[in-house]
């Protein structure tokens, strides 16, 4: 991210199209990360209540109800919101999904040393829709995650292969997967439709995460910082097969994850290309001339039947 400006790079923002999640390593300063995991402690102990309607309170604590503006969640003195309030997580925010979006709900996940609860592969509350609209899930981690210390398994690319929450639970030991681990105070921001999953903890240390889902409350369009759009944002010229740049959208759109076997990877090329006529605002953007072949084709056949 730009140090006079905190929200994300157009490129930044092609890497999420593609990889569904963006990584920023000790982002949360560690005077912050130790004082989040005392509320941290507290909030487990508020039960969410069913309907999600109302907040519930122990404690002295309480959690937001679902449609609250994030600048009405948790107010001073809380720790968490002065997490949330810090402008290298807002400006990431507003990039994705706007000023002040709405909160869905949140989640305290805590792992005991030594606890073997194992999490399958899951999406978290998603519904089937061609809306591009998306919510953002942030997962932060206020202490140090090492190899199996229990950190997020997920399947990087998977946010546009649509699926029933528990569809996936069956698949294991995906090609690409990754495993968390990192140093305190990471944030990974999370496209709602991520596949992924809890892990064991059989390490000496209890494992801390705290999980955010957010709505936009306006259009996701050109939200990020986009002095850079001009200079990286091709047009539907950009062909692997004819003349391909090296530094445009496009191939960062074109990255492929491992679980993506032949051409497999056209097929998430194309509804990457789609989310980045959303958030972009070009309707004529394209990668490897797919959808502008198809749009053409269209067209043509509609004319004929004229």
């Amino acid at each position: 991210m730009p140090s006079d400006d905190h929200r994300l790079t157009t490129l930044e923002v092609a890497q999420f199209v593609a990889d569904g999640f963006l990584r920023f390593d000790g982002l949360i300063p560690d005077e912050i990360n130790r004082r989040v995991i005392d509320e941290l402690g507290s909030l487990a102990k508020v039960k969410i209540p069913l309907a999600l309607a109302l907040p519930s309170e122990e404690d002295g604590l309480s959690r937001p109800a679902s449609g609250t503006p994030l600048s009405g969640c948790y107010p001073e003195p809380s720790v968490l919101g002065e997490m949330l309030r810090l402008p290298s997580v807002q400006g990431i925010i507003r990039s994705l999904v706007g000023d002040d979006p709405l909160y869905d709900h949140d989640f305290v996940h805590v792992l005991p040393a030594e606890s073997g609860y194992t999490q399958h592969l899951h999406v978290d509350a998603i519904v089937d829709t061609p809306d591009p609209a998306f919510d953002i899930q942030l997962f932060y981690f206020p202490n140090e995650i090492g190899p199996g210390g229990g950190g997020t398994r997920f399947v990087p690319g998977t946010h546009l292969r649509r699926a029933r929450a528990e569809d996936i639970s069956r698949y294991q030991n995906l090609l690409g997967e990754q495993k968390y681990t990192g140093p305190a105070g990471t944030i990974l921001i999370f496209h709602h439709g991520l596949w992924h999953a809890g892990q064991a903890n059989p390490g000496p240390m209890p494992r801390w995460m705290y999980k955010i889902r957010l709505s936009p409350r306006v259009a996701q369009t050109r939200l990020w910082n986009t002095d850079d759009l001009a200079a990286h944002q091709n047009d539907e010229t950009d062909h692997r097969f004819a003349t391909m740049r090296f530094d445009s959208v496009a191939q960062v759109l074109r990255k492929e994850h491992p679980w993506q076997l032949g051409h497999e990877a056209r097929y998430e090329l194309v509804q990457r290309v789609q989310l980045w006529r959303y958030l972009s605002g070009d309707d004529h953007f394209d990668a490897d001339y797919y959808l502008t072949r198809l749009e053409q084709r269209s067209q043509r056949t509609m004319g004929a039947r004229a």
